[in-house]
């Protein structure tokens, strides 16, 4: 008697996709020059005025646009077409690119650069939403969880070509030409998104209201599952996160300018990029909750290790270990999330995860900052960590239904969708 044939995943399913690879090669091109704008930011910023808070200021500047415009982006992107919001948003970003290549070409006051970053910060925080959204319509609906790895791993990519690109274009020429290249990014997937075309897109039809505005945050009350992964998630990055200190350690602590910046800040998303090639070569999750838990788990205790570390490669080794942990937490939630939402709440939902996910690493930025101005360094880092740790404690006892969180592949909405044209 045969054996019955043995069922392999297709590791490139998402990318047999026209639509989704498209968008998914624009937002690579996108996002490294994000990343590499990240990077110059950052040093030129520490470079100026060698205060930790300044570089607090950056991810306060960053976020504040988030908080305040993600949740009418949200419903924007659920009423309108989420490509055309993107593509605006894209827009915005380029203008704001070139606004801060002009300030560090020139030499303006640092206040303006700040001013520009905070255009960076509107514009991304209306197209997030959509972006997010958008992904679903480009794929059907059995492949999501794959297009979620990969869209992970071009993020990572993006986030390890950017920074070692960035710390290379610092060492030798100026800010101002990485503002540049960005701000060509931006333009890359405009021009891509002109031929992606996703499949119908419920919309909502509830009349324009504050209660339309805020149904994702009720939406999201009602889901132990989702909100459990974006605790977790939030948490670890607000807490645990220690990227805005980074420039700080490459600087005074370990003595590796501006290449040795580069590849610390490149060196997570190498870690995140061989974890999802890992994910996507293997049987899909049987046990998302557990793994998700000890993630984070290795999250915090790699926090903790480069903190105290005073060796180069050390440091690089548990900056890997970050990126990599941290991947596995990125894929559980964006797969849980878009799974449980009915799409014509997506936008909004999505909006909620940018305010609490995304603004998380920027707010993590000021906060430490902030703390890094008064207990120094590597304090702030440690007590990061460790506050990582109490997190993964705290989450299981109270939302117990994330330990019993099996296989991923066959998640729905628990409730019927809203009506929708």
């Amino acid at each position: 008697m045969k054996n019955p044939p043995i069922h392999r995943p297709d590791p490139i399913a998402a990318l047999r996709q026209p639509g989704y690879l498209l968008f998914l090669t624009g937002s690579l091109l996108s996002n490294t020059g994000n990343q590499m704008r990240t990077v110059a930011v950052g040093w030129e910023v520490y470079q100026r005025t060698h205060l930790p808070l300044s570089l607090g200021i950056v991810g306060l500047v960053l976020a504040l646009p988030v908080i305040l415009l993600a949740l009418p982006a949200g419903v924007a992107a659920d009423r309108y077409s989420r490509k055309l919001i993107i593509m605006l948003s894209q827009a915005g970003l380029a203008m704001s690119g070139l606004g801060m290549a002009w300030v560090s070409y020139t030499g303006e006051p640092i206040g303006w650069l700040y001013f520009f970053l905070l255009g960076t910060g509107i514009f991304r925080a209306l197209g997030w939403p959509a972006s997010t959204a958008i992904v679903v319509g480009l794929v059907p609906k059995h492949v999501f969880p794959n297009a979620a790895m990969w869209r992970s791993v071009g993020f990572q990519l993006a986030a390890t070509v950017g920074p070692l690109a960035g710390g290379f274009l610092l060492a030798w020429w100026s800010p101002a030409l990485i503002y540049l290249l960005d701000a060509m990014s931006s333009v890359v997937l405009i021009l891509c998104l002109l031929g992606v075309r996703p499949s119908g897109q419920s919309r909502v039809v509830e009349p324009r209201s504050w209660q339309s505005l805020v149904e994702g945050v009720r939406y999201l009350r009602r889901q132990p599952i989702i909100l459990s992964t974006m605790t977790l998630d939030m948490v670890a990055v607000l807490f645990g996160g220690v990227t805005a200190l980074l420039p700080i350690y490459a600087s005074d602590i370990l003595h590796v300018g501006a290449t040795g910046f580069g590849w610390l800040r490149a060196m997570p998303s190498v870690g995140a990029i061989a974890m999802s090639l890992m994910l996507a070569s293997r049987p899909p999750m049987k046990r998302a909750g557990p793994l998700l838990l000890w993630a984070v788990t290795a999250f915090g205790v790699a926090t903790i290790v480069f903190a105290l570390s005073t060796s180069f490669a050390l440091s690089l080794a548990t900056m890997f270990i970050l990126g990599a942990a941290d991947n596995i937490s990125v894929v559980i939630r964006a797969t849980v999330l878009q799974l449980l939402t009915p799409d014509s709440m997506r936008g909004r939902v999505s909006a909620v995860s940018v305010i609490f996910i995304g603004t998380s690493n920027e707010i993590g930025e000021f906060e430490s900052g902030l703390v890094a101005q008064w207990l120094g360094v590597v304090p702030t880092a440690t007590i990061g960590g460790m506050m990582t740790l109490v997190t993964v404690g705290v989450v299981t006892v109270i939302w117990p239904q994330l330990v019993r969180l099996g296989s991923l592949e066959h998640l729905e909405p628990p409730e019927p969708a809203e009506a929708v044209v």
